[in-house]
């Protein structure tokens, strides 16, 4: 089984609370000014007893993760692994044996649907989430119950009703002093933690407008192999399917509109946009938005997101104030376009330092739990898909009302009944959209 990039250009491959939606809206900014605050910025999380995590998801991602959880502190461990296929699980073993010199047993390793609720019954004080999205709320629900830490990839959903369950999760969480980490790794740079400080001290004067691009290459696919169901051919083409990535909108471009959120202190609450498929390989999704958010105050923000080869490529994300702009990586300008202030500090790997603050908030007794802002920037991105795919405008209240789910509601090794239609505006985009912009 192999990777596959477009032939195009191989060489370019470069992601029951409705009532409380008035909730949501009115403590907008509290949500996001209390992250916790700015993230302290260590080296490594301070000693203490054994920490063990398990591995719920073994694919690349997820052995990216468990090794960036290892690289956080001493005492750390990763003792149990979780995948719905055999083989994710042994390549991990083996990664985490060898290279990270874990000491993974072979009863540690649980393979199916199911395989999360084993993990978390095996000993373990973490969990390590990198599966497809649309598991997520189920997962951190059940880590939650089991009184569970957590680290979960972003996207922590991938439609409005597993947005809202991580939400009420989360809530949960906190009452019962868990930490639970997001992998909104940008909230951990230096850079631009520091740039952040200056622009909420009035460096740029009052927001007046915001961009938001991720442009680039084609993501990979998978082409079907014999004696795979459809069930096992979507998992391991996750990227490219709606009902488990949430469409690269969701997947990839949450980093870019979480830090304009984190930065502006709130979000949008209506989206307008477009999008649509030109070259995409497999699957059901786009392979571009432009979408325009609009946030209460009245500030719109461009955003853009595009996979495709042989073009323009851009990652970034600016703020125009009235006293000047922002480059939020670290760079600030006058209004003439004048750089006055470029971070020269100290560099640190945010990847690595979300597992570091993780640790630091167990070990001090302090948790931390970003998992309601990130579902929040989840939801915005999801506002700007379904306004995408239906050729509408959606707001919040919208996507609080929604009873819109993707995907099955059992899993297993077998047929799946969903095909590869392509949403088209104007026409309800697909029969999963349709009720949150017709009622029927």
């Amino acid at each position: 089984m192999k990777i596959k990039f477009s032939d195009l250009d191989r060489r370019s491959f470069i992601g029951t609370l409705a009532a409380a939606g008035a909730t949501f809206v009115t403590s907008r900014r509290a949500v996001f000014s209390q992250r916790q605050g700015e993230p302290a910025v260590t080296e490594k999380a301070p000693d203490g007893p054994v920490l063990k995590a398990g591995l719920v998801g073994c694919g690349g991602r997820g052995r990216g993760a468990a090794g960036n959880f290892l690289e956080a502190g001493p005492n750390l461990e990763v003792t149990a692994l979780a995948d719905v296929f055999q083989d994710r699980v042994d390549e991990a073993r083996a990664v985490l044996n060898g290279k990270h010199k874990q000491e993974i047993p072979a009863s540690n390793c649980f393979v199916g649907f199911d395989a999360y609720k084993k993990l978390l019954d095996s000993g373990v004080d973490i969990m390590l989430n990198a599966t497809p999205p649309h598991f997520r709320a189920e997962h951190f629900a059940a880590a939650v119950a089991a009184k569970k830490h957590c680290f979960l990839e972003k996207p922590v959903a991938v439609d409005p009703v597993g947005s809202r369950s991580v939400m009420e999760t989360a809530r949960k969480a906190k009452a019962q002093g868990l930490s639970v980490m997001t992998g909104t790794q940008m909230r951990h740079d230096k850079a631009r933690i520091e740039t952040r400080k200056r622009i909420l001290d009035g460096a740029i004067g009052e927001v007046l407008a915001v961009r938001a691009f991720r442009n680039q290459g084609a993501l990979w696919f998978r082409e079907r192999e014999p004696g795979w169901s459809d069930m096992e051919y979507m998992i391991r083409d996750w990227v490219n399917w709606i009902w488990l990535s949430g469409d690269h909108i969701v997947e990839q471009h949450i980093h870019h509109l979480d830090q304009v959120n984190w930065f502006m202190g709130t979000y949008p609450v209506k989206a307008v946009g477009m999008g649509g498929r030109a070259r995409r390989v497999s699957g059901d999704q786009y392979d571009f938005f432009s979408v325009d958010y609009q946030f209460e105050n009245g500030v719109h923000m461009h955003s853009t997101i595009r996979q495709i080869n042989g073009c323009a490529n851009i990652h970034e994300e600016i703020l125009v104030g009235t006293k000047g702009s922002c480059k939020l990586e670290g760079t600030i300008f006058d209004r003439a376009g004048k750089v006055v202030w470029n971070y020269e500090g100290a560099r640190n790997n945010p990847i690595v330092q979300e597992h570091v603050d993780l640790v630091t908030a167990i070990r001090t007794n302090k948790p931390i739990n970003t998992a309601e802002e990130t579902a929040i920037s989840t939801l915005v991105a999801i506002m700007g898909r379904d306004s995408a795919y239906s050729g509408k405008e959606v707001t919040w209240g919208d996507l609080m009302q929604s009873a819109v789910r993707l995907g099955p509601t059992e899993y297993a090794m077998g047929p799946v009944d969903i095909k590869a239609v392509i949403p088209v505006p104007g026409e309800g985009g697909i029969p999963a959209y349709r009720s949150l912009t017709t009622g029927n």
